[in-house]
C-alpha cells in the first residue's frame, strides 16, 4: 500500500518526492481517511510532469495537528467523484471541473462556482409554482464585502433556497503575482479580501517563510495570533449584526455594529490600520 506524505503546518514539500496513486487509489485512500474524522482542507488539481493533470488532497487531523497530502497519477478527463460519500468534497470538485475541463463523475449537481460560461444561463433551481417567489441580491454591494451574487427563492416569509455565485469580480491578483514576491505583492495580497487582510496576508508571508526556510520569532507569532483573533472577532460580530438587520431587528444590529468598531479601533491603536494593513 503506497503512504501519504504527513507534514505539519508552513512546512514546504516536495511535490516530486510524493508516491503518487491511482486515481481509484486516491478516491478510495481520501474517502477512508475523512471517514477516520480527518478534514479535507483542500483539494485540487494542478499541472505536473509532461503537462499531466494531477489531483492533490490535503486532510488535516485535528488531535496531532498533521497534514496528510495525497496525489494522484496522470488524470484523464474523467476521475471519480467524492462527494457522495463525502459532502466536504463539493465544493472543490465544483471548481476543478470548471477549471481544468475535467469531470467528477458521479458529482450530484456540476454546477460552476466562479467562472461563468457567457453561452449557458446561470445553473439555478427554477421554481415552478407561482407561490414563490425569487430575491436577487448582487453582485455589486456596498461596503468592503466582496462580489457574490445571492438568489433568494422563497414562499411568503420562508426561505426554501439560496444560491450563491461568488468570483463575479476578477482583478487579475493570481497574475499580478507571477515572477514576485515584488515590491507591490503584500499590498495585492493584503487588499485581496476587504475584511480579511490578516487572514490573507498571514496565509502569504508563511508560504513565503516556509519556502525560504526562514524562522519567525516568538513574539512575531504571538503578535499574528493577536491580531487573526482581533480580525475574527470584528468579521463575526459584524456577520452577527448584519443577520440581525437582514430580519429588520435594529437593536442588536446597532449594538452588534458599535462592538465591531471597537475591535476595529483597537486593531488601529495597534499598527494604524482598521484593517491591520501594513502589520504582517
Amino acid at each position: 500500500m503506497k503512504n501519504s506524505l504527513i507534514t505539519s503546518n508552513c512546512r514546504p514539500v516536495n511535490l516530486e518526492a510524493m508516491p503518487g496513486f491511482t486515481v481509484g487509489e486516491f478516491a478510495d485512500e481520501v474517502l477512508r481517511l475523512s471517514g477516520q474524522g480527518q478534514r479535507i482542507v483542500n483539494y485540487f488539481a494542478a499541472q505536473g510532469k509532461n503537462r499531466a493533470v494531477n489531483l492533490f488532497a490535503v486532510l488535516a487531523h485535528d488531535t496531532n495537528g498533521k497534514l496528510r497530502i495525497l496525489s494522484s497519477e496522470k488524470t484523464g478527463k474523467e476521475f471519480p467523484s467524492l462527494t457522495p460519500d463525502c459532502v466536504q468534497a463539493n465544493m472543490f470538485e465544483r471548481e476543478i471541473a470548471e477549471q481544468w475541463d475535467i469531470i467528477p463523475v458521479n458529482h450530484p449537481w456540476l454546477k460552476p462556482v466562479r467562472l461563468q460560461n457567457p453561452q449557458k444561463p446561470e445553473m439555478f433551481l427554477q421554481p415552478h409554482s407561482d407561490e414563490i417567489h425569487e430575491v436577487a441580491v448582487g453582485p455589486v454591494h456596498a461596503g468592503i464585502i466582496e462580489p457574490g451574487h445571492f438568489r433568494f427563492q422563497c414562499s411568503g416569509e420562508t426561505v426554501l433556497n439560496l444560491e450563491i455565485s461568488l468570483g463575479y469580480q476578477h482583478r487579475g491578483i493570481e497574475k499580478a503575482l507571477i515572477g514576485g514576491p515584488g515590491i507591490r505583492s503584500i499590498h495585492y495580497i493584503e487588499t485581496s479580501a476587504g475584511d480579511t487582510t490578516i487572514g490573507h496576508t498571514s496565509a502569504y508571508v508563511q508560504a513565503l517563510e516556509a519556502l525560504s526556510n526562514c524562522n519567525v520569532s516568538a513574539r512575531a507569532q504571538a503578535l499574528r495570533g493577536i491580531m487573526l483573533e482581533l480580525e475574527r472577532l470584528a468579521n463575526h460580530t459584524g456577520d452577527l449584526g448584519a443577520l440581525a438587520n437582514d430580519i429588520g431587528y435594529l437593536p442588536t444590529a446597532s449594538y452588534c455594529g458599535r462592538i465591531r468598531g471597537d475591535f476595529l479601533n483597537l486593531t488601529a491603536l495597534i499598527c494604524g490600520n482598521r484593517f491591520g494593513r501594513n502589520m504582517i
